[in-house]
């Protein structure tokens, strides 16, 4: 595919209007108002951010200096065709090119619309859905045994009845995890049962029951160009988690073993787009691969800082740009995340919540 040249100015920027998920920036936040900040930083757009939002009150959408207007969307489980429907109408008045849908749960119904976005002009830049489902939660231990890659023992469990036979299999403590998210540790039985009631209720099931590797966490932030090739990789150590288990503070560090661990998952895979790798390095030193997301982390924006602005490379790769991998990036670049009162007016949730746009 090659680069529409009618989308430039005369200063050759591309002109571009992208839509973007992920803008609730939260004590858990989603990935889409640091996906826009790398993608406004880079020089070489010009761009018109169209925020698309699950709830009236997405901080993202009242954030007018990085967002130009919010469109609320419906949640994933309406389907395909609902979302199709609500995407063609803001595609009508917005003239989307590009979209980037920044949560798991969404993401099964984007990469299944992919071929009809695109038939109306609207790009994208998403795996398979067979490279999707390879690194699910509930496949990740046999996926690593494919490729060679250290992940710890689970179970999958549908029943709270099966919790005592994995843990006599697994041992304690071991670690609680919803399909989609939430991870909770538990050191008994009594424990482990509360939490599966906790995440069925919040996820539905099934649950998976994983090994706890003790260790040191380190989290690698990888670009895919879908062809087995690393376009950039960046790993952070969490300086400080909160109590859901998010970076609140990280450092980016110099290690070739998670750069390698990294460039290895996205060439068996051949992934195309973002990810992050949740890995625990463990006290003998073995790293293992807890979790594969795949969208780009909450914490992207510190890729762009370091010097590998991963959000604007995917933006060129998904409208046919060529990006040749980066080779460095600035180690020991901190980001610290803190809370901010934004402002506004009751009139501006009420056009939101009432009419669907802002």
């Amino acid at each position: 595919m090659k680069t529409d040249i009618s989308n430039t100015d005369n200063e050759g920027k591309m002109k571009l209007v992208i839509a973007v998920t992920g803008l609730n920036a939260i004590d858990s936040p989603g990935p889409g108002v640091a996906v826009i900040r790398a993608i406004r930083e880079c020089p070489d757009f010009e761009v018109r951010i169209i925020g698309l939002s699950y709830e009236s009150l997405e901080p993202g959408s009242y954030m007018h200096d990085l967002v130009d207007k919010t469109y609320l969307i419906p949640y994933p489980s309406a389907g395909t065709d609902t979302l199709m429907a609500r995407l063609m109408y803001i595609h009508e008045k917005e003239k989307l090119d590009l979209v980037i849908p920044n949560f798991d749960a969404e993401l099964f119904n984007f990469i299944k619309l992919r071929d009809k976005f695109l038939a109306v002009g609207i790009h994208s830049f998403l795996p398979e859905l067979e490279q999707f489902e390879a690194r699910d939660k509930i496949k990740l231990y046999e996926f690593g045994e494919k490729h060679g890659l250290l992940i710890p023992a689970d179970k999958i469990i549908y029943h709270s009845g099966d919790i005592d036979n994995s843990a006599k299999e697994i041992g304690f403590p071991m670690v609680i995890k919803g399909k989609f998210y939430d991870a909770i540790i538990a050191n008994t039985i009594e424990q482990a049962h509360k939490a599966f009631y906790k995440i069925q209720a919040k996820w539905g099931l099934p649950i998976i029951i994983q090994q706890f590797i003790n260790g040191t966490e380190i989290n690698v932030a990888a670009l895919g160009d879908g062809e087995g090739n690393a376009i950039s990789i960046i790993p952070m150590r969490k300086l400080y988690i909160t109590d859901k288990g998010k970076a609140w503070s990280g450092i980016t560090i110099e290690d070739s073993s998670y750069v390698e661990l990294a460039r290895k998952f996205v060439e068996a895979t051949k992934w195309r787009g973002g990810c992050e790798l949740e890995i625990m390095q463990s006290d003998d030193g073995k790293p293992y691969i807890m979790e594969v997301n795949p969208r780009f982390p909450a914490w992207i924006y510190l890729t762009a800082a370091a010097g590998q602005n991963q959000p604007a490379s995917l933006v060129k790769m998904a409208m046919g740009q060529k990006v040749q991998p980066f080779t460095e990036y600035k180690v020991g670049t901190l980001f610290i995340r803190y809370a901010w009162d934004l402002i506004t007016n009751i009139s501006e949730f009420q056009r939101i919540s009432g009419t669907g746009e802002l």
